[in-house]
Order: structure tokens, then C-alpha cells, then sequence
């Protein structure tokens, strides 16, 4: 241990850093402070203040509402809306003029696998002579209104890591969902209701649960609020019983008194002004929430469009259908998920890919396609982005000999979107997958592309929609996306 000289009038370096090193790191910790100081002033201002206040878009775009629909499990591209007519010719084949293939889809194709041909006829639709597959007999009517992505690229094909990767932005957990992004950089047009709601499945949740709308490290206020599909719509949300409006509404005032006290000395703490908003929003819910889910006003003619009369389309269609009442009432961001973890309800076909597609078309078709029409015929198609997306797409073999029922594996390079409305140019087209379906043909898509697509065609500049947290300025793209201008308008 350094013993002090005190009878030396000079100091050595040594002497010098020895005794001033607690002197630096208060000089560090001091930084770090003034970094958390400024972070609390730049990420305060109005979000934190009110975090559903609507606020003015960096760019003007015709979109004020985005519904994202989730296929969860991974939907097979090549059986759905990418015609590869030479997977048919090599089917129970292997694969052998595919080059320049790496990581784990080089380490299947390495090892015996087959061909698998599609099942399902293709056509083309529309003027603009898209191709899709049979399973889509109601969406193929909306096809000059669709832009497809194809060749997009996750960083990892497991369902686990792919799901946050598409939804969030990274492949880890913790990081904010697209919707909570959208929320935080627009805010809501309807102070009586959440500026993001998600839908999921009503048979069960998706693989991560709740990660997949959290707000991460955004402030609390913009994580997704789960809307239920039947039943009461938000969980402890009704007035407990014999407390009348007028009782409730000094409670809530008295309670908004109370934490104003408590939040003197607290400001910049985001989870305690997401509480305190949320208590008032709930109030402002009770009344406004139940009458989203009740669908009984709707025509038979607009239950018939979704297809709530038919017990196998019935279940998405009513998300459906609710997503078009919270786009009326002015909800920024619905995320509708369809798919439960992995499974016979989910669309992850390793064996027979055949009837797990022809399962989920079905189930979907109709619904989306009566959303498209019905926002179209409304005049909300121009204000309201839908998007399509799964977590990943298949690959066009199966590991081992061919067997009956085939089915297809996990692909990270080539999975394929679509988006509609707003300012989306339809029957345009960004990307190209090879022959095969196995990756991108030129250079990939990489998912922060499309993350930076969505969000300026919902008005939003990625490089301006940060977050300072941690000491460093985050966004949903983290090292930056590029607009895919190819299939804007």
C-alpha cells in the first residue's frame, strides 16, 4: 500500500495519481450524472409530461394509424407469395446449383435433404400481374393495392430471438416494440384510449408473451395494452360495483392530488408518470373501451365481409374487425397477432406444410382481405399503414429423405412482407429472392430496412425518433435503416 511522504514538499507522478485516482472517478461518476441529468431533460419535455398528447410528424405522410399483423411461427414463402415453379421440377431432389450459401442454412443444405415442391397452384392477379398462391383467393383481389418485400433478413432463426428481431428491433430482449416506437414519436389522437393495442390470438400468446409489445427502455406509458377479444377488454378495468361515476371521479381527483405531491422531487421519473396517466386514462377507458369490442352494432353485411358467420375465420376476424373500430377511433398503432407459440396453432410447418398452410390461409384470408376492403370503402386505407409479417420464412427442402407430409425448415434470409395504404405504392415490389427461395438474389434486406420504411411512411425520420438511455442515443433501427423507396408512392 502507498505510504504518504509528508515531509516531501514535492509529489511524484506516482505520488500524484496514487492519491488523486478517487478524485477521477468522481470525476467519472460526476459525468455519468450530468449524462443522466440530460438524458432526463432531453427525454422529458412533453412525452413524459403527457406521452399521449399527438404530436406534429418529422415528414408529411398520408398514414396516421398502422395496423401491424403478426403471422406467428414462420409462414412458408414459397407456398404463399413466391412462385418457384423449379422447386416442383427437383422435388425429392437435393438442392445442388446453390452457391455461395454460409452460416446455418449452408450447414442443412450440407447434410441429406430434399426438395420440397409446392402443393399449391399459383396465378397472377391484378393489373399488376402479381403471382399468388390459391390460399389467397380473397387477398388476391386486393393485389394491386399490396407491396411486397421479399429477401428480407433476421439475425437468427430460432422463433425466440427472430419474433424480438421483427418486432422490436433486436434480437435480445428488453429493447422497445415498433408499436411503442410509433407511440413515442406521434403520440394518440384519442385521449380516451391507449396509443397501441395489441390483439393476440384468442386460443393463447405468441412465443416472448408481452416482450413482443413492450416498451423496453422507452417510458412506460407505451407499452402496448392488451385488448381482450371477448369478454371484458381490459382485465380490472369496470367500475367495481355500487361505486357510481360521480364517487369514482372525486377518488380519481383526490388520488392525481396525491401523486402530484409525491411526484415533487421525482421529475424525469417516467414509470411514476406512467402511472399517474394511467390511472386518468383507465377512467376515461371505462366508458370508451367497451364499446370497441361491442361489435353487435356492426351490419350482418360487414360481419359477413370478415367472416364472423364462419367458425374457422371467425376468431381472426373479430381482431380484424376490432382494429378497423380503433383505427375509427383514433388509435395509432394495432398490432393483431395470430399464431400461439409453437405448434399445431402456430404457422412453424416442419411436417406437413400442406395442411398447416391450408389451415392458417383459411383462417386469415378472409379476414384481412375484408379488413383492406372495408377500410378502402370507409376512406381510411389512405390513413391507415397495414402491414403483413411473420418472424421468418422456410426453406424450400427438408433435412433427411422425403417422407409424405413434408414439411420445411427454419430460414432467416428470405422472409417476405407486404404493406398497404398510406402512401404505399401497390403492386410495387422491393427485393428479390433466387430460384430456390433460399435467400435474397442480390443483397439482402436486412429487417432494420423495413423498420425504417415503416416508420417514414407513418412520418417519422428514424434518425430523429431517439431515445438517450444508458448514455447512448437509441432507435429502433440501432445502426440506422434505409427507406425502401422502391415501394413508395
Amino acid at each position: 500500500m502507498f505510504e504518504y511522504q509528508s515531509n516531501s514538499h514535492l509529489s511524484s507522478r506516482r505520488n500524484f495519481l496514487a492519491h488523486s485516482f478517487n478524485g477521477f472517478g468522481g470525476l467519472a461518476l460526476g459525468s455519468l450524472m450530468a449524462n443522466e441529468a440530460v438524458s432526463a431533460k432531453e427525454n422529458s419535455s412533453d412525452r413524459l409530461v403527457n406521452p399521449f398528447q399527438a404530436r406534429t410528424p418529422h415528414i408529411k405522410r398520408k398514414a396516421k394509424h398502422c395496423i401491424f399483423l403478426f403471422m406467428a411461427g414462420g409462414v412458408s414463402q414459397m407456398d404463399s407469395f413466391e412462385y418457384k415453379p423449379v422447386l416442383n421440377q427437383l422435388h425429392g431432389k437435393p438442392i445442388n446449383r446453390a452457391t455461395d450459401i454460409s452460416g446455418e442454412l449452408q450447414g442443412r443444405l450440407s447434410f441429406h435433404h430434399s426438395c420440397v415442391g409446392s402443393p399449391f397452384k399459383f396465378s397472377r392477379h391484378g393489373e399488376s400481374g402479381r403471382y399468388l398462391s390459391e390460399l389467397f383467393p380473397h387477398l388476391s383481389q386486393h393485389a394491386d393495392n399490396l407491396a411486397f418485400i421479399h429477401g428480407i433478413k433476421t439475425d437468427n432463426q430460432n422463433h425466440g430471438p427472430s419474433t424480438l428481431h421483427v418486432t422490436t428491433g433486436s434480437q435480445f430482449p428488453g429493447s422497445p416494440s415498433v408499436g411503442s416506437w410509433v407511440s413515442y414519436g406521434l403520440g394518440s389522437e384519442n385521449q380516451n384510449m391507449p396509443g397501441y393495442v395489441v390483439i393476440q390470438d384468442p386460443r393463447g400468446a405468441p412465443t416472448n408473451g408481452a416482450a413482443v409489445w413492450s416498451n423496453g427502455y422507452l417510458p412506460a406509458a407505451y407499452q402496448g395494452t392488451l385488448l381482450r377479444p371477448k369478454g371484458t377488454p381490459i382485465i380490472n378495468l369496470n367500475r367495481p360495483h355500487g361505486v357510481t361515476l360521480e364517487q369514482q371521479r372525486r377518488e380519481f381527483d383526490a388520488l392525481a392530488w396525491l401523486n402530484q405531491q409525491h411526484k415533487k422531487g421525482r421529475e424525469g421519473d417516467s414509470e411514476l408518470d406512467a402511472r399517474i396517466s394511467s390511472y386518468e386514462l383507465a377512467f376515461r377507458m371505462q366508458a370508451a373501451a367497451p364499446d370497441i369490442v361491442n361489435i353487435e352494432d356492426e351490419s350482418p353485411a360487414i360481419k359477413e365481409l370478415y367472416g364472423l358467420d364462419n367458425p374457422k375465420t371467425s376468431g381472426f376476424a373479430r381482431q380484424c374487425l376490432l382494429a378497423r373500430r380503433l383505427v375509427e377511433r383514433g388509435v395509432r398503432y394495432t398490432m393483431l397477432i395470430h399464431g400461439v407459440q409453437i405448434g399445431g396453432d402456430s404457422w412453424d410447418a416442419h411436417g406437413n406444410v400442406k395442411g398447416n398452410m391450408t389451415k392458417h390461409c383459411k383462417e386469415v384470408d378472409k379476414p384481412i382481405a375484408g379488413l383492406l376492403t372495408d377500410l378502402k370503402q370507409r376512406g381510411l386505407l389512405e390513413e391507415t399503414l397495414v402491414v403483413w409479417s411473420s418472424e421468418m420464412g422456410r426453406t424450400p427442402f427438408v433435412n433427411g429423405g422425403l417422407r409424405s407430409n413434408p414439411g420445411r425448415e427454419h430460414n432467416s434470409h428470405a422472409l417476405c412482407m407486404w404493406m398497404a395504404g398510406g402512401d404505399v405504392q401497390g403492386g410495387s415490389t422491393a427485393g428479390e429472392t433466387d430460384e430456390f427461395s433460399l435467400r435474397s438474389k442480390e443483397e439482402p434486406i436486412p429487417i432494420r430496412d423495413v423498420h425504417a420504411t415503416l416508420l417514414h411512411l407513418m412520418g417519422l425520420e428514424d434518425e430523429k425518433n431517439t431515445f438517450l438511455y444508458g448514455g447512448r442515443v437509441r432507435k429502433l433501427t440501432d445502426i440506422g435503416g434505409k427507406v425502401l423507396k422502391q415501394i413508395i408512392a
